[in-house]
Formats: C-alpha cells, sequence, structure tokens
C-alpha cells in the first residue's frame, strides 16, 4: 500500500501542474460518481475514494476489499484584463501616463491531468481502514506570451494522502476519522508591476519569483454517517486546516531584492448531507458544505470570502449494471467585485512578505494571478458494472463562464477575470 500512494505521489508531482478547482481552490467532488452527482459524498455513499477523502463516516460500511484508480481530465478557459497607465520608457523608472487597456487575454494553462488512487479493506463485520491519494486543490494561470498582463503566471498544486479508518457501531450507526498527509507546490512566476512613486500607477517591473517552493503539513478530518431508516441516510464531517509555508516564492521589495516565505494555509471545512432512496432504483442526495476562507493564512490577507456550498444529485439504476447520474453544484465566489478601491495606501499584509500592498495590488493578483471565480456547476455521468468485480465510472462537468471586475481611481484602474470550465473523470474500480 505504501507503494501504491509513493507512485500517486509522483505521479501527482508530474501531472498536476496549475489544475484549476473549481469551489474557490477545491474540486467539488473527487470521484467520478461524485462528481457525477454535483460533488456530493457528505449524506450519500458513492464509492470508497469518497469515503476516504470526503466523509469518513461512510468508511465503517464498505465491503469486502476495493481497488479504484482514475483520474480528471481538466480543461479551464481562463482569461484575464488589466486596464491601467503604464511606463513608456521602462529603463527610466517612471510612468508615461499612457493609459493601456490589455482586453481579455486567454490563458495557456487549459489542459491539465489529476490523479486519484483508493484502496479499502474489510478487517472484519465492523472495522475498514483505506488510503488515498489525491489531487484536490489548485490554481493557474500563465499569460506569458500575452501582451498587457505583465507576463503573469503562476502554479499552485495540492494533494492528500490519507489513512483512514471506519467502525460501523451497528446498522444505523457509523463513524471513521482520517490523518490528511498534505503536499503543496507552490510556483509565484510573476512579473510584478512595482509603484515607485506611491501614486497608485506602476512605474517600475521586476521578476517576483523564486520559482517552484514544495511545502508539506498534516490535516485530519471526523465523520459520521447515520440510517434512521433504511432508505434514509444523514451524514456529517469536519475537516481540519493544514498549515503550509512555501519558502523563497516572492520578491515584495525591489530594493533588497531578496527572496520571501509565503504562509498560504488550507482551510478548514464542515459538511452536512441526506441521502434518500425513494425507490430501489433511485437515489437522490443533498449536502450543504463550509469552507473556510476568511481564517485561513493567505487567503485571509487576500480578503477571500468564506463559500457556502450546495450539491444536489441523483443516481438512476436503469438495468442491474447501468447507473445514470447527474447533479448540480453551486458556491458563491471567494473573489468579489469590487469598486474604488485604494491604489495608493498600502495597508495590507501578507505573511511574511515585508512589503505591504495596496487594495487594489491585493485584487489585482488574485483576478489576474489566482481567479477562482466559478460558481455554477451542471454534472452528468455513469457507471457501468461489466463483471461482478468490475465496474467503469466516469462523469463530466460543466462550469458557466463567470466574470468578476473590480476597480480603482475611478476606473482609471481595472483587474478583470472570467473563468469557465470543462472536466472529463474516469475510474476503474475493483472489488473482491
Amino acid at each position: 500500500m505504501r507503494k501504491v500512494a509513493g507512485s500517486v505521489v509522483l505521479a501527482s508531482a508530474v501531472l498536476a501542474t496549475g489544475a484549476f478547482a473549481t469551489n474557490g481552490d477545491n474540486l467539488i467532488g473527487v470521484s467520478p460518481a461524485s462528481r457525477a452527482m454535483g460533488g456530493l459524498g457528505t449524506g450519500i455513499c458513492l464509492e470508497p475514494t469518497d469515503s476516504i477523502f470526503r466523509n469518513p463516516g461512510w468508511l465503517g460500511r464498505q465491503k469486502g476489499f476495493n481497488v479504484s484508480f482514475g483520474g480528471i481530465l481538466f480543461m479551464p478557459h481562463v482569461k484575464g484584463r488589466s486596464k491601467g497607465y503604464w511606463d513608456t520608457n521602462d529603463s527610466d523608472n517612471t510612468t508615461g501616463a499612457v493609459p493601456v487597456d490589455s482586453g481579455y487575454q486567454t490563458s495557456d494553462a487549459d489542459t491539465f491531468l489529476i490523479p486519484e488512487i483508493a484502496i479499502t479493506n474489510q478487517i472484519n463485520d465492523n472495522l475498514v481502514i483505506g488510503i488515498g491519494a489525491y489531487g484536490v486543490s489548485g490554481m493557474g494561470v500563465d499569460y506569458r506570451d500575452k501582451n498587457g498582463l505583465n507576463k503573469m503566471h503562476t502554479t499552485f498544486q495540492f494533494m492528500r494522502i490519507v489513512p483512514a479508518v471506519g467502525y460501523k457501531v451497528n446498522d444505523r450507526l457509523a463513524i471513521g476519522g482520517a490523518l490528511h498527509l498534505a503536499w503543496g507546490s507552490l510556483d509565484l512566476g510573476a512579473v510584478m508591476a512595482y509603484d515607485a512613486d506611491g501614486d497608485g500607477v506602476p512605474g517600475t517591473t521586476w521578476n517576483a519569483a523564486g520559482g517552484q517552493s514544495q511545502s508539506y503539513g498534516l490535516g485530519a478530518s471526523l465523520g459520521i454517517n447515520f440510517k434512521p431508516t433504511d432508505n434514509i441516510c444523514l451524514g456529517a464531517y469536519y475537516q481540519s486546516s493544514i498549515k503550509m509555508k512555501y519558502k523563497n516564492v516572492f520578491i515584495s521589495n525591489p530594493m533588497t531584492q531578496e527572496l520571501e516565505d509565503l504562509k498560504l494555509e488550507q482551510p478548514q471545512e464542515a459538511s452536512v448531507g441526506v441521502g434518500i432512496r425513494p425507490i430501489p432504483e433511485l437515489k437522490v442526495g443533498f449536502d450543504i458544505r463550509w469552507i473556510n476562507w476568511s481564517d485561513a493564512d493567505g487567503y485571509k490577507q487576500f480578503k477571500w470570502k468564506d463559500q457556502w456550498v450546495f450539491a444536489v444529485g441523483g443516481e438512476y439504476k436503469v438495468t442491474p449494471r447501468l447507473a445514470l447520474r447527474a447533479g448540480y453544484n453551486y458556491g458563491k465566489s471567494p473573489i468579489r467585485e469590487k469598486n474604488n478601491l485604494d491604489a495608493v495606501n498600502r495597508t495590507n499584509t501578507v505573511p511574511d512578505f515585508s512589503a505591504r500592498f495596496s487594495d487594489y495590488e491585493i485584487e489585482w493578483f488574485n483576478l489576474i494571478g489566482f481567479p477562482a471565480i466559478a460558481e455554477h456547476h451542471i454534472t452528468f455521468g455513469f457507471g457501468y458494472q461489466f463483471t461482478e468485480h468490475f465496474t467503469l465510472n466516469a462523469s463530466y462537468v460543466h462550469a458557466f463562464e463567470k466574470k468578476v471586475e473590480s476597480t480603482a481611481n475611478g476606473g482609471a484602474l481595472l483587474a478583470g477575470a472570467k473563468n469557465a470550465q470543462d472536466s472529463i473523470g474516469v475510474s476503474l474500480d475493483w472489488n473482491f
């Protein structure tokens, strides 16, 4: 099992470069069954993958030995726009007061592969153990060959290796817990404009990046599953935050040119959900999920708002072998439109940068560098059981385009982003 998890870590590091996620910087769900049903997994049991990663309270109900291996082909369609005054002579460190509007430019970071694997093993009638490894969060843009966006390019990857244990107390109640061993990689490969005289107008540019930095962290989750009747399932889980520090990723002070560290804490979250089976062929579910961006280091200073995510979905067994799935997921963007921002006074701190940043600079970096603004998702998929022991699951998720624009100096300065997404997920599942 250690060899399997290690292989997935390596695969994630190689393949999941800059994946764009959809509830903030988190995927709406991990397994194809979950993603096809709007990201469900709290109050309804879907696959071994979800019982480990989402709600470990389901783990105690897994039967036999299960292996699931798959991945997500993620295709974000991201555009950025920057409007402002720029230096017409980069060598004189002054602004030429020439208004420039880049218009919306398309990011070249547009296709990524995110792997996943999960294994569960029933020890006895009550005890089940499992381990999973997933790429679960990420963002990134690439505007290096575009005009007017300061050659911004960023990459953020985040994956978890999750050993878990589930215990079925009785036929009605099951509980579970998991450790989250996290690996993250961050590259702020940005070329930023520096306001040399404090007038809100960039005049000097410098390379503000230190290259790719890796970090490790530890978290935990607890879950519960309760079945008041055979046809109704209730679930809840709590997942702790994970503190991370990425070293030597940014130069906030061009006078010293010293590389500095960034604290970027993956936030705590909690969820409740219900699953109902009104007839033997149909099951439906509804989850509510809270993601606490506003209290997580890094996201808090970049002024991300908390998210309430709503997921609804269902599965219908057309035949004993074929299941069709559909769902919907909504989470209001943690990055909101703002107008008349302060572009002069630098009052915002970012841990552990020595320089301070104006409200507009914070928003510019959000929208151009990390525009995690998608809100509405529709989802579809299916599962087909080829044999008694082998099932293929697949999903398709479409996030409708969302646009956010923020301004300063009466609209003379503007930063904007558009984000739409498509993704296809596939998993191969064996049970014995």
